[in-house]
């Protein structure tokens, strides 16, 4: 067993518990929501939030991890700042504390002396996930060559919102809490290639009479010549290219949904998310995720790219693996990489996709993208 993986995936589960608790009151939601700063924005969002439901997540992860794995500690990303501002201007670092105690004081301070919602909050954080048995044989990482990227929830968005009754259309949802995901992902510091994923959904399921939601996580480890994944499944070799389904973003450029649509006829599908997009070619709902856009970013992209590593599939960088198409490079698959920020870019920018992505499980699959995708510019 990889214990590496075994952390990531209970604090995916503490992760999940944490975002459930968040939603339970929708008063204490309320008290949650604190718009992001200028230089923080995504700029695909006319109005991006982040929540203290994110930001706890994200402490509570890096906190787990960097107790069990010191050498890991100073080596995991996210997405999110720790600094809150409360109602009296005081601006707090969000953190896990030694006691259960301690972070509920620490908590209360951000939400204005709610001592209520703060002694809930800290329960959830510092909560047991308890004990994981993950099939995954005898391969080992040593953590001191990893390194982490976090994305504590992905679609912020649809979990401000709190749609609980989408109706999925071929087992996708186009919106709502099942398209809310906590992404977990480590990478070889050397090379930026992922090893390891999970996959989290919070709110995959919701019983009709409690109302309560239990989520669900997939797992994938490739390393060497290792690929194993929570989903039982390796690669097949004998896929039919001819035929493509694919979902998209909303926003997805013009150009890009005709060519596609296109291609796909009706199994052309949009949601929210881009870990819920990804977690829908893992789950073979679609054969590929295609965006063209650079606002996705790297602690999106690490966890789901190792289960699809897992696979058989993997995630490119679209505009890179067109250019080497058209220029007749003989290695086309230019895989995301981890370890480094775009040159000359600042802020959240310096970790963002710049050339979009495509996310596969079929290397035919990707054939077939960049073939019905070759007349884009790059």
């Amino acid at each position: 067993m990889s214990d590496v993986l075994a952390a990531l995936v209970r604090a995916s589960e503490k992760a999940a518990n944490i975002a459930r608790a968040c939603r339970q009151e929708a008063l204490l939601f309320q008290l949650l929501i604190e718009e992001k700063k200028e230089e923080d924005k995504n700029k695909k969002f006319v109005t991006d939030f982040k929540t203290l439901a994110d930001v706890l997540v994200q402490e509570a992860i890096k906190h787990d991890i960097g107790q069990q794995f010191p050498d890991l500690k100073e080596y995991i990303f996210g997405e999110e700042s720790n600094e809150f501002t409360n109602g009296l201007g005081q601006k707090i670092c969000v953190k896990i504390c030694e006691t259960e105690k301690e972070t509920a004081k620490l908590l209360s301070l951000v939400l204005d002396g709610n001592e209520e919602a703060a002694s809930a909050l800290a329960s959830a954080a510092h909560q047991s996930a308890g004990e994981l048995e993950l099939d995954t044989g005898h391969t080992e990482i040593p953590p001191s060559m990893l390194g982490v990227w976090v994305d504590p929830i992905d679609s912020t968005f649809q979990y401000i919102k709190g749609i609980g009754d989408s109706v999925a259309r071929g087992g996708v949802h186009s919106q709502g809490l099942q398209c809310v995901t906590v992404l977990i992902g480590a990478y070889l510091l050397h090379s930026g290639m992922p090893v390891m994923g999970v996959v989290n959904q919070p709110f995959a399921a919701q019983d009709p009479n409690t109302k309560r939601w239990t989520g669900q996580y997939f797992w994938g480890l490739s390393f060497e010549d290792v690929k194993l994944n929570s989903l039982q499944t390796t690669p097949d070799p004998l896929v039919d290219s001819t035929h493509l389904s694919a979902v998209l973003s909303s926003g997805e450029a013009p150009s890009v949904r005709e060519q596609l649509g296109m291609a796909c006829g009706e199994d052309i599908h949009y949601a929210a998310g881009a870990g819920y997009k990804c977690l829908c070619v893992i789950r073979g709902l679609v054969d590929v995720y295609v965006f063209s856009e650079d606002t996705t970013f790297k602690w999106d992209c690490c966890g789901p790219h190792a289960i699809l590593c897992s696979l058989g599939g993997g995630m490119v960088d679209l505009k890179e693996s067109l250019r080497r198409r058209r220029e007749g490079t003989s290695d086309q698959c230019a895989e995301l990489l981890y370890n480094a920020p775009v040159a000359g870019a600042h802020g959240v920018d310096r970790w963002a996709n710049a050339g979009g992505l495509v996310a596969f499980r079929s290397c035919a699959h990707l054939e077939r993208v960049l073939c019905v995708l070759s007349s884009l510019p790059c």
